[in-house]
């Protein structure tokens, strides 16, 4: 009986000793803190992380600082509303178009386009093409020649 009692007390002081060692010894996460902290500053003199872990994370080891938290970043300001609109149309305004064939080609071949073409030239110099594209669909020149059908 005597003898199950000095191994009973033999053992609690060893369990005893066992759990006070490891709660000086840093977790797993305050030694890979640590461990970063050096590798930042570049004082681990080319140690791995197993052999830092054994020098400086054991039962005499003292955690490192924990990094600070990083600063919110300031709040960006809120985007513009996008919207997915049509592009608009560009729009042949009155006045935009000859209604008469110029006299400087009135006697020649291919008057309409030529008119059409000196007239452009003056509304894109001036910058009222409101837009328009001279051979596109829709263009400056299919619109002129149709003001100018009919006109001799």
């Amino acid at each position: 009986m005597i003898r199950s009692a000095i191994v009973v007390a033999g053992l609690a002081l060893v369990g005893a000793m066992a759990v006070t060692a490891p709660a000086n010894a840093l977790t797993m996460k305050e030694c890979s803190t640590k461990y970063e902290a050096a590798k930042s500053a570049n004082s681990l003199n080319g140690m791995s992380w197993n052999d830092f872990r054994k020098a400086q994370c054991g039962a005499d080891a003292t955690p490192a600082a924990m990094p600070a938290a990083p600063a919110p970043a300031p709040a960006a300001p809120a985007p513009a509303p996008t919207t997915t609109m049509a592009k608009p149309k560009p729009v042949a305004v009155s006045g935009m178009f000859p209604s008469a064939i110029d006299p400087e080609f009135a006697n020649g071949k291919d008057a309409k386009i030529k008119t059409c073409g000196k007239h452009w030239k003056a509304l894109k110099a001036a910058g009222q093409t409101n837009g328009m594209k001279w051979g596109s669909k829709g263009g400056y020149w299919s619109q002129c020649a149709a003001a100018l059908k009919g006109v001799k």
